[in-house]
């Protein structure tokens, strides 16, 4: 178990530069979840933890020794692949056991080892199998009790849900945060799927274009998201944004849109006359039928999941994701009346895209 900091990273392939003056600091058994879209460099950060990949400039420190010139078989992490990198000709205790039998430990230790990290896996009963004859699940699981078994500092996982179906990855999730809580091993794991950074990290790490745009913990991304870049970002359906003017009317602050005066936090006031982006998580709009305090839009895609209707509606020319509870009866080319909660508005300055130091 250790810390694990980095700072200031940088990394380049020739001429063009991928990671840019990256620095983050990971507490001792923390879970953190570095996400984004495809190309954000989080698989590079990954691989320079490593040591699979050389730094342009920086320092990595696990605990508090700077491991730049350590080798990456010596830095004791053990990393787990989206593609598995199982031998196929190893059964399963055969790639379990590799890596101690490379260190020359004694077979009656490496036998208990193995039948140890295979039961806290579930994966006794597979010993004996080769990988060609295991699910995609339990092929995780081997390269998963191939990590485990060394028992490193530092867990590294790259994608490795990526490639198993949607029911096997909701359980493999739990799975995955359950050992690493029981373990208490400082955990780095890397996603572009915003439910599994959500559900799993402590913290997690939104990176763009090989830069950090915010760290936090996963429900404090969500509700204050630092730009528009991360409320787009992280939330699905994906946040509705507007572009408008701050603007005190009646005694009220509100922001001038193309689809009408939309109700803003009360401490903007201050702001008046500012260009804004208005965000507004699909959740959070209800309907309401009093045409003088309501956006009129017109339903164009109805999509019922049981438990909720998202709808996708045109108000003006902007289109708007809006999701109620319920199996409410609607049909494309309705008309109706929604009106953003206050309380749960966004707003974020039109020329940085950072958000505004309003209460929410």
């Amino acid at each position: 178990m250790a810390t694990l900091s980095l700072h200031k990273l940088t990394k380049s392939f020739g001429s063009v530069e991928v990671i840019h003056d990256l620095s983050i600091e990971i507490p001792d058994t923390a879970f953190v979840v570095l996400v984004g879209p495809s190309g954000c460099g989080k698989s590079t950060v990954l691989r320079l933890i490593a040591g699979l990949e050389e730094l342009t400039s920086g320092t990595i420190s696990i605990g508090s020794k700077c491991v730049n010139e350590v080798p990456a078989k010596d830095r004791d992490i053990a990393m787990v692949f989206q593609n598995y990198a199982l031998y196929p000709h190893m059964t399963v205790y055969g790639n379990i056991a590799f890596q101690m039998k490379v260190r020359g430990h004694r077979r009656n230790e490496i036998t208990a080892k193995v039948e140890e990290v295979a039961a806290t896996l579930g994966l006794t009963p597979f010993l004996k199998r080769y990988p060609r004859h295991l699910s995609g699940g339990q092929r995780q699981r081997v390269a998963m009790a191939r990590a485990l078994i060394r028992k490193p500092q530092v867990f590294l996982f790259d994608e490795p849900l990526s490639n198993i179906d949607a029911n096997l990855r909701a359980q493999l999730r739990a799975e995955i945060r359950s050992l690493q809580s029981r373990l208490r091993i400082t955990t780095v794991y890397v996603t572009h799927d915003q439910l599994e950074a959500m559900t799993m990290g402590d913290l997690i790490v939104v990176m763009r274009d090989g830069i950090v745009e915010q760290i936090g913990a996963p429900l404090d991304v969500f509700d204050r998201p630092a730009n528009v870049f991360v409320a787009s970002f992280i939330g699905s359906p994906t946040m509705n944004l507007l572009d408008g003017t701050l603007c005190y009317i009646d005694g009220r602050c509100r922001v001038q849109s193309t689809i009408g005066n939309l109700p803003a936090p009360l401490d903007t006031m201050r702001l008046a006359g500012r260009k804004v982006i208005y965000g507004i998580r699909p959740t959070a709009m209800v309907l309401n039928n009093d045409p003088s305090s309501s956006i009129k839009a017109r339903i164009e895609t109805v999509e019922p999941t049981g438990e909720v209707t998202q709808l996708g509606v045109l108000a003006d020319t902007k289109r708007l994701v809006i999701v109620l509870n319920g199996r409410g009866f609607f049909k494309p080319g309705e008309e109706i009346g929604v009106t953003p909660i206050e309380s749960m508005v966004h707003l974020f300055d039109a020329e940085s895209g950072r958000r505004l130091n309003c209460t929410k």
